[in-house]
């Protein structure tokens, strides 16, 4: 009896991942951007590690590798990069302190435009060369 019931929910799970393959294949594909980060590289400081005047990568990871992705710092965008695969970059280099919000944004038509941030704040910036320091 025991052999049976296993027998009966191994078959139930298996047809339960086949129609969710089946789903997910079916699905259309939309252009979207679904993350985006910000390297401090080797900048430094006590309160935050990014600084007004010194340059940052950003990077945007995305679903589709042909559409351009539009880069935003508190919604104006500053960058226009084409995706390399899954990943579009560009440098970034505050102007002002205080909170900035990194976004990024893959047109994709026919869907609800999707905007990954990323809340970060800025101190001043002194630029070291190959780096920065942020004081305070």
């Amino acid at each position: 009896m025991t052999g049976s019931i296993i027998r009966t929910t191994t078959a139930a799970a298996v047809g339960c991942a086949t129609v969710a393959t089946i789903a997910a294949l079916a699905a259309p594909a939309a252009a979207a951007g679904t993350r985006v980060g910000i390297d401090p590289g080797i900048s430094f400081g006590l309160a935050t590690n990014y600084g007004t005047g010194c340059s940052y990568a950003i990077d945007g990871i995305v679903d589709d590798p042909v559409t351009p992705v539009v880069f935003y710092d508190n919604s104006v965008p500053f960058a226009v990069a084409n995706p390399s695969g899954s990943l579009a970059q560009a440098h970034w280099t505050p102007a002002t302190p205080g909170p900035h919000r990194l976004q990024i944004w893959q047109r994709h038509a026919g869907a609800a435009d999707v905007f990954p941030y990323v809340d970060i704040q800025v101190g001043t910036g002194l630029p070291t060369g190959s780096g920065c320091a942020v004081p305070g």
